[in-house]
């Protein structure tokens, strides 16, 4: 296989080799493999202890109990869990959600699967920098709002809300706030106690570890129930049953951990990577921006490059593994919904390119990207 420039970090991370390397040791017979529930041997009990102490792990990342922490197959899983198991647990109380036209899509299709429930859901549509405000959300809040969804990171922009002022907006109004922070963990701080976050979705694989593995927290809290989705043994308290998966658990307690340690870091080289990226585009006329950079995670910017099909711009550019938008949409031939609600012209949204850096990238990558760019760009819109 040739070696392609992965420039592709917000759709999937590579496992990290030390990740990948703890998960080894829990897979075979010569490994801790056993069912965490197998509460009558030793074995059994080992395999409990990994997947408590990747619990802390998770926890630790946030500054949360490690009992407000439910292990769900990933983040898609955790947003349908703090959605609609939190809005059918509570549905006496009231019957409203608020959240944004630009969530991914696994919580733009629960919202929506909620209100073919009866539930009532209002739809904010953010500013040109893809950020919902304070005041948008507090005048969205009724009597009757349960939940407020909005992501930490937005996947396609990379634009960062704002968590502890909308928090503080949505308990005023009597609301809980969840955030969907798939694409926050490394990137962000995401103390739950400081930002006043109730729920949050999380994955393993955003963060270099495994996929099919994710976490919903859940503040512990007599105001917070949740009504389970999966029903079976009763596992995770009753809000999530099915066997553990230990192997890829302490891979994402071990990629949690490795991200709380390295991250800060992480993110400032990837800072001068994204630079590089910028200032070496600045000679090529007709390239827009369509992350506002001051208000976003380095590892992601979105650009528009003008007289050109997007689509065809990433088969110019086939050693280099890119995006015109979320994974789960690179399949449509309609511009990204995300770009159209922020105002991004039809046109200007097709020709639009995800470019999004990790613990991997390097300074080659990113001037191999440059040449293949300068190369194809003028040979495209002639």
């Amino acid at each position: 296989m040739s070696a392609l420039i992965y420039l592709d970090y917000a759709a999937t991370t590579p496992v990290d080799p030390r990740v990948a390397e703890v998960m080894s040791r829990h897979l075979t017979l010569d490994g801790n493999f056993a069912n965490p529930a197998s509460r009558s041997h030793m074995l059994g009990w080992q395999a409990e202890q990994a997947v408590e102490s990747a619990r802390r792990q998770v926890a630790d990342l946030m500054s949360a109990d490690p009992r407000e922490i439910v292990w769900t197959s990933g983040a898609t899983e955790a947003n349908n869990l703090a959605l609609i198991g939190f809005m059918r647990a509570n549905r006496e109380r009231g019957r409203h959600l608020v959240t944004s036209v630009i969530e991914h899509k696994a919580v733009v299709d629960t919202a929506t699967a909620l209100e073919a429930e009866g539930f009532e859901v209002t739809w904010l549509t953010p500013g040109a920098d893809g950020r919902v405000t304070p005041a948008q959300l507090r005048e969205a809040m009724r009597p009757d709002t349960l939940l407020v969804s909005l992501m930490a990171v937005n996947n396609e922009l990379g634009c960062i809300h704002d968590l502890a002022a909308l928090a503080e907006v949505a308990h005023a109004g009597g609301a809980k706030l969840h955030v969907d922070a798939a694409q926050a963990v490394g990137r962000l701080d995401l103390d739950v106690g400081r930002l006043g976050i109730d729920m949050m979705s999380l994955s393993g694989h955003k963060a270099y570890g495994p996929k099919g593995i994710g976490a919903l927290y859940v503040r512990r809290s007599p105001d917070i129930r949740l009504e389970a989705l999966i029903h079976g043994g009763g596992h995770e308290r009753g809000m999530r049953s099915g066997t553990l998966p230990t192997h890829q658990i302490v891979g994402m307690g071990e990629a949690f951990a490795l991200a709380s340690a390295e991250g800060e870091a992480d993110q400032a080289r990837i800072l001068t990577l994204r630079n590089r990226l910028l200032d070496g585009l600045s000679d090529l006329d007709g390239i827009h921006r369509n992350t506002h950079v001051d208000v976003a995670v380095p590892n992601i910017v979105n650009l528009a490059f003008e007289g050109v099909d997007g689509e065809s711009l990433l088969m110019a550019l086939r050693s280099i593994a890119l995006s015109t938008g979320s994974a789960c949409n690179s399949a449509s031939v309609e511009p990204s919904y995300v770009l159209k609600s922020i105002g991004v012209p039809r046109a200007l949204a097709l020709a639009s390119l995800r470019f999004s850096f990790g613990r991997f990238t390097t300074e080659a990558d990113i001037d191999a990207a440059l040449e293949a760019l300068h190369h194809a760009l003028p040979g495209l819109r002639r």
